[in-house]
């Protein structure tokens, strides 16, 4: 029997370079000669621009109207953001904005492909570096065609503390928000842990831990179109993929913990003080 989406899981890997490329071209020739603010207004001129470049590319191979979207510039502009039953594509042009914007060599294009809800394959493409990061499910993760997976570090306290987490201080600046992330952290480096990291881009992130680098990755308030591609990535590395509580990863939810096993993310969940976000399907209905 055909495979389905074969076809659509090699495309994607081709338009991750492609837009991967314009990012890269952008970063070089244009924003070297901006300043900061007005680097703010370039940044946002490539992101809708890249994500143009691959709806644009997915609709003319695929055909219009076969298949759904969600991307970040698109739910921005008042697209719904709702995964249906649909062969979907979640996508985000630039992950990474601010590190775009301030020249930190982390920032990536992130691409999913969901059919009946459930994820099918994920692309992440960290520009900067020139590593193709991919998974197909039931078929393993890959960084430039060679087999990735996660970290052996496992067990309980002692094996915790060779441990590196990430996470990230988000964009919401309200105080009590700031406070509970911040909380977090110091609980996680004080377990104690080998350190803490963040490189600005949760795609990113996700794939660290699906390489081994590091052992978990965290976050509240994150997108969907952030994580849907390294959440394959990760779990067909041999990870483990999460609500923060504890319970089921909901892409939704905008709320995530991946980790190599289950007890070193049993064990940071102890120490994550969480606070409300609106979902994502709820964010955008009128």
């Amino acid at each position: 029997m055909e495979d389905p989406w074969q076809k659509a899981y090699d495309f994607a890997v081709e338009v991750a370079r492609i837009a991967g490329e314009e990012v890269r071209k952008a970063g070089e020739s244009e924003i070297k000669v901006q300043t900061k603010s007005s680097a703010v207004d370039l940044v946002t001129k490539t992101d809708e621009r890249v994500e143009k470049i691959i709806i644009g590319s997915l609709k003319k191979e695929f055909g219009e109207g076969t298949h759904c979207f969600i991307g970040e510039e698109s739910v921005a502009n008042g697209q719904a953001c709702i995964l249906t039953d649909k062969p979907t594509w979640i996508i985000d042009p630039v992950d990474g904005t601010t590190n775009f914007v301030h020249g930190f060599p982390f920032v990536a294009v992130s691409i999913a492909f969901a059919v009946n809800k459930q994820l099918e394959f994920g692309v992440v493409y960290s520009c900067l570096e020139d590593k193709m990061y991919k998974a197909r499910k039931g078929k393993g993760a890959f960084c430039n065609d060679e087999k990735i997976q996660v970290s052996d570090v496992q067990g309980e306290l002692a094996q915790i503390r060779k441990s590196i987490i990430i996470s990230e201080h988000g964009t919401d600046r309200r105080k009590e928000v700031v406070s509970k992330i911040f909380s977090s952290m110091q609980k996680i480096l004080c377990i104690p842990v080998h350190g803490l990291r963040g490189s600005g881009t949760a795609a990113t992130n996700m794939c660290l831990v699906a390489t081994g680098a590091v052992e978990a990755f965290f976050e509240i308030g994150i997108h969907c179109w952030d994580i849907a591609a390294g959440a394959v990535i990760v779990t067909e590395a041999g990870g483990v993929l999460m609500d923060v509580n504890g319970g089921p990863f909901d892409l939704m939810s905008r709320r995530m913990l991946c980790a190599n096993e289950k007890i070193i993310a049993d064990r940071i969940i102890k120490e994550i003080e969480i606070f409300d976000v609106t979902r994502d399907d709820v964010q955008t209905k009128k």
